[in-house]
């Protein structure tokens, strides 16, 4: 199957080739027709499928055929949980876009940032990708108007009931009209996800793309039984012998992110870590300076992973594990993508080896664990 069967505009098929895109994705070749056909969609596929695109390109297509609205009248809104998704959304929209005869404009906002300067951009924004708080403070501010939004996006909403969305979500659902096309896409199908599809969908297209048992296997994965203490000689260990690039570390709070990195830093290995305490501008600039290379190495927390899509990223570090084996999955899925292979290297404390050993029944593969007693760790 290739894109230009999918009922797209010829110039948005040349976009995709033009970045390199030559076949769609599985959420893509169903999702496209689906929304250019003004259907309700509810989309479940793993972050890193291709659900951006799939919603995206259609929204698109389907705006250029319809009039300019009123000035400040939103006519596709998209909901994300986090900062960085909502950028890396709107860098979509702007990327397509610009392709178009007439360009669609659109604005993404959140909070963390001075809102003033958001309300003044709004002037012709036909398309707005949002953060939940920030996009009610807009609304009670009338600093837009949202009765004619046409298509309503609800991405990563797995992620966004589980940071307690909920009552916002409700709230800027109240915001909208009765009459619109609704997409919902989730990493997960959850009861939490099953009731808000209730809620806003009306007899919607359902596509579930279920994870490839392979994509798993194209992950190298590898286990070290460590003491506490051992965690920060061994990483540095194993990034400088294994002359290791673009490395992605988990942690799982905020201070032990940015002990990692300043840690790193010290030992002569370029590192930032990247949290919900740093400035969205500390945060664009050190996933920016990541995805170009320029940075080594990015330590983050779980709260931003979905955030961070990059698609060939060669190494993921678990320096803690995560509660939850699903999150582990997530973290070690940031790699292994679009059918590249990548390399995942989890510590584990003796304390940890129980937990670990559910994680990988959840994972369904076992993974070897290597002890480092024999490691020379002197000047690491």
């Amino acid at each position: 199957m290739t894109f230009d069967s999918l009922g797209l505009p010829n110039a948005l098929v040349k976009a995709l080739s033009k970045e390199g895109y030559t076949k769609p994705y599985p959420i893509q070749s169903q999702a496209i027709p689906a929304i250019l056909d003004e259907k309700d969609v509810l989309g479940i596929a793993k972050t890193g499928s291709g659900k951006t695109a799939s919603y995206v390109l259609p929204i698109l297509a389907n705006l250029q055929n319809k009039p300019e609205p009123k000035n400040r009248h939103i006519q596709a809104l998209v909901l994300v949980p986090t900062r960085e998704l909502a950028v890396q959304v709107f860098e979509t929209f702007k990327l397509f876009s610009s392709a178009l005869r007439s360009p669609i404009k659109s604005l993404v906002v959140f909070g963390g940032a001075s809102i003033n300067p958001q309300m003044i951009q709004m002037q012709g924004v036909r398309i707005l990708i949002a953060t939940p708080g920030r996009l009610i403070e807009l609304k009670e501010s009338n600093a837009m108007n949202l009765n004619e939004v046409d298509v309503f996006v609800l991405d990563e909403a797995d992620k966004m009931l589980n940071l307690g969305f909920k009552e916002e979500m409700d709230k800027i659902l109240s915001f909208l009209p009765k009459q619109r096309q609704n997409l919902l896409f989730s990493a997960t199908l959850n009861k939490e996800i099953d009731g808000i599809n209730r809620l806003i969908l009306k007899q919607p297209v359902e596509i579930k793309i279920e994870e490839e048992k392979d994509a798993i296997d194209l992950i190298d994965q590898s286990a070290y039984l460590v003491l506490d203490e051992q965690k920060g000689p061994i990483l540095r260990y194993l990034i400088k012998s294994q002359e290791l690039k673009q490395v992605l570390i988990f942690t799982s709070t905020v201070y032990k992110a940015d002990q990692v990195a300043e840690k790193l830093t010290k030992n002569g290995i370029e590192a930032q870590a990247t949290h919900s305490k740093k400035s969205q501008r500390a945060r664009t600039v050190a996933l920016a300076d990541f995805k170009s290379g320029k940075l080594r190495v990015l330590v983050a927390t779980d709260l931003l992973s979905r955030g961070i899509d990059i698609e060939f990223l060669p190494v993921v570090i678990n320096y803690e594990l995560p509660r939850s084996p699903k999150d582990f999955i997530h973290r070690i899925g940031r790699t292994g993508r679009a059918e590249s292979s990548g390399k995942a290297i989890t510590f584990v404390t003796k304390d940890e080896l129980h937990h670990f050993k559910v994680i990988q029944k959840k994972m369904g593969k076992w993974i070897k664990l290597t002890y480092t007693d024999d490691l020379d760790l002197h000047g690491f």
